[in-house]
């Protein structure tokens, strides 16, 4: 049978149950991003023609089975005899989409069976292992949820290299409060373009306004047909990832270089505080998506397409603002293929790119001068040690510490040294925050 029959003809949800395991398949066995594999399997694949409903809730099964990987695999562990054998393709994937619906979706136990026996048997390879995707989901059903209690659900759902590293750098009761933010889907937050109709904007679309300025909603349902949209009022941004752009002061008549700009969150940022940008990137693509959006809002910004460790034009700013690359590790909240995709090899891959890239925005650095170095990883290899590393080879450039007047009054974002470090455990009563770290530093005059 053709895997991408018109799913007009199946029963209601099995486009999303099939696409929820080409999903997990394309992450956890072709090693794409999540964000590309929704893409893909949107335009061609088992959710083409699928309704909105099937399509959210086949992104929901895959982003809680990937935030929930490891109590899920210890579980299916538990109900076979042996390992599936390679043959067996999707199933495992099948087995894991079903077990996260019983386990933690609140999805009816028959409904789970039936639509994981029916995507079983629509997939070539699945379709003989039907029997004991029938057995082994009935089974979690009926013993699942009373073996999670004897299980440490937070280590399980941790790869090994994370857990030791997060212990180290913040201790287990904050480790497990990281996880623990992991699990649920995050809000939506937005950055209001004009500071001063914050809170009319918090009004119109029922939002939270944090301390920090970002406006947070939950339940938000298509961006594009939200208030404001179209008329470029917001975009898109994690609170956390709205502070570092705070660093570098009153920016407003100041020519600003953001490094490493797309996709653009912080050019936005800085072009709406009335920066003169110029907004930098290695990727032609991403570069364009960051100008259509500053169109949208109606703002503003010079862009060149450059390799930021090589860029020499020939002068110094005042401000700079160096977005790294970086494992993004802080940011699994919202992205929790990174989870199972990233290594330390990548980690300490591109602490060296980070390396070069700090020594390039700082020698571009007129003297007085202010860099914000940041990124979205916990890993302190990312952050701090980062920084420590360079300020030891460059004494004419300083840390400047940063003042809890800085980030809206909020201590609890910063470390002893004076950097920003929030965690995902933070504001968790209100939805959590990306994990960003940032220190400010100024060239001796």
């Amino acid at each position: 049978m053709n895997d991408f029959a018109p799913e007009n003809t199946v029963a209601p949800g099995l486009a999303a149950r099939r696409g929820a395991a080409e999903l997990l398949s394309a992450v956890l066995t072709r090693r794409r991003p999540l964000d590309d594999a929704i893409t893909v399997e949107m335009a061609t694949g088992h959710l083409a023609a699928a309704s909105p409903r099937d399509r959210a809730f086949a992104r929901l099964i895959a982003a809680t089975t990937l935030r929930r990987l490891g109590t899920i695999d210890h579980v299916i562990a538990a109900m076979l005899d042996r390992e599936l054998p390679k043959r067996a393709g999707v199933t495992q994937n099948i087995l894991r989409a079903g077990a996260a619906e019983m386990l933690f979706l609140g999805v009816a136990a028959h409904a789970a069976v039936d639509m994981g026996v029916e995507t079983a048997a629509r997939d070539s390879a699945a379709r003989h292992f039907k029997p004991l995707v029938n057995a082994v989901l009935r089974r979690i059903a009926r013993e699942g949820k009373p073996l999670l209690d004897h299980l440490d659900t937070e280590r399980l759902d941790t790869p090994d290299w994370l857990w030791k590293s997060w212990l180290a750098a913040y201790g287990e009761a904050t480790t497990r409060a990281i996880i623990r933010a992991h699990y649920a889907d995050p809000p939506l937050d937005l950055s209001v373009k004009r500071d001063s109709e914050r809170a009319q904007w918090a009004e119109t679309l029922g939002a939270d306004l944090l301390p920090t300025g970002t406006l947070r909603l939950a339940g938000a349902g298509r961006i594009e047909a939200l208030p404001g949209f179209a008329d470029g009022a917001w975009w898109v941004q994690d609170a956390a990832a709205a502070l570092p752009v705070r660093l570098l002061g009153d920016v407003a008549g100041r020519e600003v270089l953001d490094l490493c700009a797309a996709p653009g969150g912080k050019t936005a940022e800085l072009a709406a505080l009335g920066a003169r940008v110029t907004a930098l990137d290695r990727s032609a693509p991403r570069l364009e998506r960051l100008k259509e959006n500053l169109t949208r809002l109606g703002l503003e910004a010079e862009t060149i397409v450059a390799d930021a460790g090589d860029y020499a034009p020939g002068r110094t700013w005042e401000r700079i603002l160096l977005d790294a690359p970086c494992s993004a590790t802080g940011t699994a909240r919202r992205h929790p293929d990174v989870l199972h995709l990233k290594s330390p090899a990548d980690r300490d891959k591109l602490t060296v790119l980070q390396a070069r890239l700090i020594a390039r925005a700082a020698a571009l650095l007129a003297p007085g001068g202010v860099l914000v170095y940041c990124t979205c990883s916990l890993e302190p290899e990312e952050g701090v040690e980062r920084i420590e590393a360079f300020l030891a080879a460059q004494p004419d450039v300083v840390r400047q510490p940063i003042a809890a007047d800085d980030v809206a009054g909020l201590a609890e974002l910063l470390t002893p040294a004076g950097d920003l470090r929030t965690l995902p455990s933070h504001f968790g009563d209100r939805g959590g925050l990306d994990g960003f770290y940032a220190a400010r530093l100024v060239r001796r005059g």
